[in-house]
């Protein structure tokens, strides 16, 4: 089960707003806790990409490398990121609906070691409230783009 999810509506065609998302490098753009993404492979996008994600974390500037672990072109990928034992998957699916494409996601958090396990709750709070708005931001930037 997620630990948080969204769903939103982009009035855009599927393969559009796929290209985009996928494109880590445009996270900065709509994720707003996202300072820099930096490519650190440079073949073809897909399973075992990396990037180094440069975010803000309670005030502090915290560096992570983040894989893509599943990815169907037009249809879903997952990222998975892991820094000091907080473990995050994202999961993005996509659907071409009648008003355009149907933006799907989920958040799983991992916890390794005792503290991070007793502080799971808050963690999972934090990165909701860090992610929250970013599928609007993602519609927005998409749909003003016209």
């Amino acid at each position: 089960m997620a630990d948080f999810y969204g769903s939103i509506i982009i009035e855009k065609p599927l393969e559009e707003v796929f290209e985009y998302a996928s494109s880590m490098e445009h996270a900065p753009k709509y994720m707003p806790a996202v300072n820099r993404m930096e490519r650190l492979t440079w073949d073809e996008i897909g399973v075992g990409s990396k990037f180094r994600e440069t975010r803000w974390i309670r005030g502090k500037e915290v560096e992570a490398e983040v894989e893509i672990i599943k990815f169907e072109p037009n249809q879903s990928f997952s990222t998975k990121t892991n820094s000091n034992g907080l473990v995050t998957i994202y999961e993005y699916n996509f659907d071409e609906i009648v008003e355009g494409t149907q933006v799907q996601f989920k958040a799983y958090v991992q916890t390794k070691g005792f503290m991070m396990k007793l502080t799971k709750g808050l963690l999972v709070k934090m990165l909701r409230a860090e992610e929250d708005g970013h599928l609007r931001n993602l519609k927005e930037l998409l749909e003003d783009h016209q």
